[in-house]
């Protein structure tokens, strides 16, 4: 009885052993892109081609890879999946910036590492060249921005800076420059000048203001009451003048 029990604890600690060394498989595969194994910003600028290369380091059998746009898988060919996969991200524009492209490992898609574009590019204004305002009304002029490295902008008046009077209002975002005039005046016409500075360069809009005379608007309600004042008049005078020669026909009638 006491063999048969340590044949048995002799049995299972051969079975736990063996079942310890049994091999597993564990995610221990590395992924680089262009050698890189963090997350990272490459800095780039329009018009460039960049080459991501994405490669499984620490791999002990074939792994498949996937590629990323923001949340959009890559299409890429059968004999750019395995172990090494490139993407190559041409005509580089100032719309690609801050895109993202990550690479995953398709057996275990929580392995990947992401590039964020950093597209560097010189400020680029648009808005409405020509406004036209009647005295008195208010007028706001917008010049949109798109720039990278972020830039300083002013306002100029006939080549001049704008020296702000109390109904002019500056509102300032990432995305563009507003100038709020209140009740414009004849003083208030000229050119508007939006002018945008970063390390890239400089760029220049213009803006024309146009003040008019302001339209002396008719007072719709007294006419519409006159109309109907003469129309009641023609009514009653016609009426009048039937009874009349309602009248007069009966008379000559009557002489006849």
């Amino acid at each position: 009885m006491a063999w048969n029990v340590s044949g048995l604890m002799r049995t299972c600690r051969f079975l736990l052993l063996v079942i310890l060394f049994l091999p597993c498989e564990v995610t221990t595969s590395v992924l680089t892109v262009n050698n890189k194994t963090e997350n990272y910003i490459l800095n780039t600028r329009p018009g460039s081609l960049e080459s991501l290369k994405c490669a499984v380091q620490n791999h002990t059998r074939e792994e498949e890879l996937l590629w990323y746009r923001e949340e959009g898988t890559v299409d890429l060919k059968s004999g750019n999946k395995i172990n090494s996969s490139s993407v190559c991200v041409s005509s580089i524009n100032e719309n690609d910036n801050g895109v993202t492209f990550t690479c995953k490992l398709q057996r275990d898609q929580s392995v990947s590492v992401s590039v964020v574009l950093n597209v560097t590019f010189a400020p680029i204004l648009s808005g409405d060249d020509f406004q036209t305002a009647e005295e008195g009304n208010d007028v706001r002029l917008v010049c949109s921005v798109k720039s990278n490295p972020q830039a300083q902008m002013t306002w100029y008046k006939n080549s001049n800076i704008l020296i702000l009077e109390k109904n002019y209002q500056v509102h300032q975002t990432s995305e563009s420059l507003q100038l709020s005039i209140t009740k414009v005046k004849k003083s208030d016409n000229g050119t508007y000048s939006c002018v945008a500075n970063s390390s890239e360069g400089m760029e220049t809009k213009d803006f024309h203001l146009n003040v008019k005379d302001r339209t002396v608007a008719m007072p719709i309600e007294p006419i519409i009451a006159a109309c109907i004042v003469v129309f009641l008049t023609l009514c009653f005078g016609l009426i009048a003048r039937r009874k009349r020669i309602m009248k007069v026909s009966k008379y000559s009638k009557l002489c006849g």
